[in-house]
């Protein structure tokens, strides 16, 4: 078994990364045009994310073995996403992760938005993968009412990732969190299967054990937004979860459950009702009505305004208000995930606020992701008091809700490096541990420690891998993507990136959704030879340690590449 601290002391030792993970014999020369150009890996820092940059090293490591010239190249988390969401044609590869929120334990969201042609230009699915075959059983699954049928067409949407790796999926990361329980009342703290501990149901029924009211917790990486309107990011998606309601929540179970809704009913395979608790009121004191209902569901549909959530609603075929509270939504085909998917995903927005928002920006280059300072007037349990991105971000309880946190504040602090977090954790700075990417097993021995910290860790719905950016070349090859994932061993991730605290993935759902997850991909083969094998049978070659493509193939290479 090989973890994170004996592969860095392998290195400083001086043992190089041919001697951990082989090495790559010369082949018949190319021309000198056709030679595979550098490669680079985004990654994050080592200080904010020691994993996912370790991964990059590795996953560096091992494909240098296969005769390319890579480099590994960390960036700030917002630059990072800058270049990878925004400038699509620009990058090759990066390290990502795909966090465990509660409506992706129905596999849809995974398996539509991420790979779905459709989504490709502004929304999930950033590396561009486009098979007009798993098109047809990602709109298939969305629309098999029958449970068993929808199973096996997610099964086989897993099974067509799989061949064709738009992504080299590496782990399913154990969500690692802790509290203080002299604080908060262990039998408050709710764990959420493929979540973990921090999670909504958490935050709104922690219970303090004594006068101090206010939760304190961590996040590694920096808010890009606070925006209803806009998937900007995980940390940023704990706080839009408590600011905005939405007509549905998924439930510690894994099941959706009626919120801001009292009543959700099936009228007919098209058509579905939901009855909106009477008394609710914005943060600015007015009422939540059926219009503003009706509104938060036409607003994502605005063409590619907002383009983010307009997948959610693309089965919409109109929604209309049946009563003062009762709102109708007829939707184009049957939808099997719809309450998960798209009521329990779309937060409510005020339509006073937005209407003149989402005129305005009709009439405008930009989308919505692009509004400087949003309104964050919502109706959830929390209000917005202080949102400084960088540093921190400050909620107080919504007294008026009724579902009020017991807690009377919530604050998250920014703190990117892991030996900072446990040292506010110890004193107590800290009283809730959200987001850890240091080591699992100094964390454990700060509980053993401390006895007053409890430690808590769940495999995750999300997963941490490789991106390749299938519109560029040599990555639009599926060979090509194939070689390089069979290239990575995930035990050896697993054990030396991640130190144990994870499981070995290629899938995008994860093993914790037992029913959808297809485990006939589970046991990839991989292995630099096996790599090898697989370049060489799609007519890749190597010429002094060198890739060069297949014969005839030639790449124009863009100015400083």
């Amino acid at each position: 078994m090989l973890h994170r601290r004996t592969f860095l002391g392998s290195l400083a030792a001086g043992v190089s990364g041919t001697a951990l993970l082989g090495s790559i014999a010369p082949a018949s020369a190319q021309a000198a045009n056709e030679r595979i150009r550098k490669i680079v890996i985004l990654s994050d820092p080592q200080s904010a994310s020691p994993q996912a940059f370790q991964a990059a090293q590795l996953t560096a490591q091992a494909w240098r073995q296969l005769g390319l010239e890579v480099e590994v190249r960390p960036l700030p988390r917002q630059q990072q996403s800058q270049i990878v969401w925004y400038e699509r044609e620009r990058w090759d590869t990066t390290m990502w992760r795909m966090v465990g929120r509660p409506e992706r334990s129905d596999p849809d969201e995974l398996i539509y938005n991420l790979f779905h042609s459709s989504t490709a230009r502004a929304g999930f699915n950033f590396v561009g993968y486009n098979n007009p075959d798993y098109d047809r059983i990602a709109e298939q699954q969305r629309q098999a009412t029958n449970q068993e049928q929808r199973r096996a067409l997610v099964q086989q949407a897993q099974t067509m990732i799989d061949r064709d790796q738009p992504y080299a999926f590496l782990v399913h990361p154990f969500n690692i969190g802790a509290f203080n329980k002299t604080i908060w009342d262990p039998a408050s703290i709710v764990t959420q299967s493929g979540v973990g501990i921090r999670n909504f149901w958490t935050f709104i029924g922690a219970s303090p054990l004594t006068a101090q009211k206010t939760m304190v917790l961590n996040a590694r990486f920096t808010v890009i937004a606070v925006h209803p309107l806009y998937v900007s990011g995980a940390t940023d998606s704990w706080i839009t979860d408590l600011i905005w309601d939405r007509l549905a929540r998924v439930g510690p179970d894994g099941l959706p459950r009626p919120w801001a809704a009292e009543k959700i009913e099936w009228k007919d395979e098209k058509t579905i009702e939901a009855t909106i608790r009477t008394g609710m009121k914005w943060h600015d004191g007015q009422p939540v009505t059926a219009d503003d209902v009706v509104f938060s569901f036409q607003a994502p549909a605005q063409g590619d305004k907002v383009p983010m959530y307009r997948p959610f609603v693309a089965d919409i075929e109109r929604v209309e208000k049946a009563g003062d509270n009762l709102v109708r939504f007829h939707l184009k085909q049957p939808n099997a995930s719809f309450v998960t998917s798209s009521l329990a995903k779309i937060n409510l927005v005020p339509k006073h606020v937005w209407e003149p928002v989402m005129r305005d920006i009709a009439n405008r280059p930009e989308n919505i992701e692009q509004i400087r300072d949003p309104s964050t007037i919502g109706s959830g349990p929390f209000k917005m008091v202080r949102a400084r991105l960088n540093e921190e971000i400050v909620l107080d309880k919504f007294a008026d809700h009724w579902a009020a946190p017991k807690m009377d504040r919530w604050i998250l602090r920014i703190i990117p490096n892991p030996e900072a977090t446990i040292g506010m954790l110890r004193r107590a700075e800290l009283n809730f541990l959200a987001d850890y990417g240091g080591d699992p097993e100094v964390l454990e021995q700060l509980a053993r420690e401390v006895p007053a910290i409890q430690v808590s860790k769940e495999t995750d719905i999300g997963f941490e891998f490789v991106a390749f950016n299938n519109r560029r070349a040599p990555f639009n090859d599926p060979a090509f993507r194939r070689a390089l994932s069979q290239a990575l061993d995930r035990n050896v991730m697993v054990n030396a990136a991640w130190n144990g605290f994870a499981v070995t993935a290629n899938s995008h759902v994860s093993p914790s959704l037992r029913f959808w997850h297809a485990a006939a991909v589970d046991n990839m083969q991989t292995g630099v030879a096996l790599a090898r094998q697989t370049l060489q049978q799609a007519g890749y070659r190597v010429s002094g340690n060198r890739l060069y493509y297949p014969a005839g193939r030639t790449e124009t290479l863009q100015p400083g590449e």
